[in-house]
């Protein structure tokens, strides 16, 4: 055998085992639960148009999202909802992404004698992410919005 097809076998030895080997890493990487992109919106009643309160997060893990619960709290209550509170909250609507994420919005309707009743100010919103495999993921302040008149 010449060196120079000696030299080249090790070669893709190397680069296949490489290969093979980070195939096997990626697929045992298991994500954790998380919520991220959290963004949270209101918008008050203008021109005809309602007010409305917008909130929208992405959702991860590898065994795919469950759900997502959610509550938008103002900072004055001093509310601070627990991870128990959140269990019996509404939830947002989540639309699969891929096998691994959720995009999840939560939009409650507001009648215009709820927004405005709503207190000015700031507010949180709390979340309570599931997975498919039963995890959670409990995201106290995961965003903060402004209520204004």
């Amino acid at each position: 055998m010449s060196k120079r097809v000696l030299v080249s076998s090790l070669v893709g030895v190397a680069v296949v085992g490489g290969v093979v080997v980070g195939g096997l890493s990626s697929a045992f990487a298991a994500t954790e639960l998380t919520v991220d992109n959290a963004v949270a919106r209101f918008s008050p009643a203008s021109g005809g148009e309602p007010a409305a309160f917008t909130f929208t997060a992405d959702v991860r893990d590898d065994s795919g999202v469950k759900s997502l619960n959610v509550v938008a709290w103002p900072a004055a209550s001093k509310l601070d909802p627990t991870e128990k509170d959140m269990r019996s909250v509404e939830k947002a609507i989540c639309v699969r992404v891929s096998d691994e994420k959720a995009t999840c919005t939560y939009r409650p309707a507001l009648s215009e004698k709820d927004a405005n009743e709503l207190a000015e100010g700031t507010w949180y919103v709390s979340a309570l992410a599931t997975a498919e495999d039963g995890d959670t993921a409990f995201v106290p302040k995961a965003a903060t919005f402004e209520v204004t008149r």
